[in-house]
């Protein structure tokens, strides 16, 4: 064999070797994908029935007697208030089912029914009065079991010692939807409720404002201090110093350290040696800070550090001062990484839960929070509390508030390439 011929064969087999390593990346490439595209398409499937709710269409009877009010021509707002509400919707069904006589299928019945539909009620009253002594048809919220049953997540053809609906209930579904009275509508609530240990009037507002402010705290801390840090470090620090290279060393680690172990780090010092408010997102702020700022530093460094060196030659050689060089060309033009590194930084602080179970934001918190000290969950945690909640309902609701937060997630880094794309300069 020549030598043409063994380069020829070397060739071929090089070409072969590049053709399968392309193939091994498609491969990679499409499995990736579809790993992904399958999660998605799972997490949205069963988070689809999280966003519409049923109701029982009932004709309410808002007498005097069964409100337990004296008649007169007015009421104040107060005793509006304190007037009954608990026996309106269970007396509307058992008119529907004048045959129930027990008093164990009558607590069945009115259970089909939720808790809060009271509470809608009594609202309904207080906003407008005239519904005292008239009757009308009122969409009531329905319990998670009846919802459940409608939607198709409890089914009816396992046995019934394993579903939660039993027959006698399916009978009663089942005549209610003949009827027309079962009625499906958007779930508003669940994005305009706080958190609620019945499914049916659970929502995420109350932890979308925590995150809210516990991103604005991490955001007005860590950027400017990342930031500065970083300029410091690539700018003004001396070279070959023992202390600077152990900073150097020490951001590097912190960017690496296991997030739960903030979460220890702001219990001990903000919360028991501060004495600051457990569950409070001005705490979780604090907390996430702590996490986020190294890897805002890091790149924010890494983008300073691309900037070529004859872009600050030329401006000190006009005459600009070390911090006009800074501000006026080299963080201009450092931007776009700046930016993008801080809003990814701040997009993984969005999902954190770990660090901020470690100080109190785990608790239960039905009220709305209203400012930075109020107490308040965040989105993440609010996931892990529903995954652990044992009622079928709470697993829409649980992948419903995945979906919002990989939105938010979405948009986030969709703005990140945005902001760099606008911002970016080529030399």
């Amino acid at each position: 064999m020549n030598n043409k011929d063994i380069v020829k064969a070397s060739l071929k087999k090089r070409y072969a070797k590049e053709k399968r390593f392309k193939l091994y990346g498609i491969v990679s490439i499409t499995l990736s994908f579809l790993f992904l595209a399958f999660l998605l398409a799972d997490i949205t499937g069963k988070s689809l029935p999280a966003f519409t709710q049923t109701y029982v269409k009932l004709e309410i009877d808002f007498s005097h007697k069964n409100l337990k009010l004296k008649e007169k021509a007015s009421y104040s707002e107060d005793e509006l208030f304190k007037a009954s509400y608990r026996t309106l919707a269970s007396k509307a069904l058992y008119q529907l089912f004048p045959d129930i006589k027990s008093r164990k299928d009558k607590k069945t019945l009115r259970g089909m029914v939720s808790v809060g539909a009271q509470y809608e009620l009594r609202d309904m009253v207080i906003d407008n009065p005239n519904l005292i002594g008239t009757k009308k048809e009122i969409l009531v919220l329905a319990d998670d079991d009846l919802d459940s049953f409608h939607k198709g997540i409890i089914d009816r053809s396992i046995p019934e010692e394993l579903r939660r609906v039993k027959d006698k209930q399916v009978s009663w579904i089942d005549k209610l939807e003949a009827d027309g009275r079962i009625v499906t509508r958007f779930n508003l609530r669940f994005l305009t409720s706080g958190d609620s240990r019945e499914p049916e009037l659970a929502g995420i507002w109350g932890a979308l404002k925590g995150s809210f402010y516990t991103m604005v705290i991490t955001l007005l801390l860590s950027f400017p201090i990342g930031v500065a840090a970083a300029v410091y470090l690539e700018e003004f620090a001396p070279k070959n110093n023992k202390f600077i290279d152990l900073i150097e060393v020490n951001i590097n680690n912190l960017a690496a350290v296991p997030s739960i172990v903030f979460g220890i780090l702001g219990l001990a010092i903000y919360i028991n040696l501060f004495g600051m408010p457990r569950s409070a997102p001005l705490v979780a702020g604090m907390v996430v800070f702590l996490m986020t700022l190294p890897k805002i530093i890091i790149p924010t460094r890494a983008s300073i550090k691309s900037v070529p060196p004859s872009i600050r030659e030329a401006a000190l050689g006009v005459g600009a001062s070390k911090m006009q060089v800074i501000f006026h060309h080299v963080l201009p033009l450092a931007m776009p990484g700046i930016l993008t590194g801080s809003i990814i930084g701040m997009a993984q602080a969005l999902g954190e839960s770990a660090p901020l179970l470690m100080i109190g934001m785990v608790a239960f918190v039905a009220d709305i929070p209203q400012s930075f000290m109020d107490p308040a969950t965040v989105l993440p945690v609010q996931i892990f509390i529903w995954s652990d909640s044992p009622e079928r309902a709470f697993i829409a609701l649980t992948s419903a508030a995945i979906v919002v937060l990989l939105i938010f997630l979405f948009l986030m880094n969709f703005l990140a390439i945005i902001l760099r794309k606008k911002f970016e300069t080529r030399w």
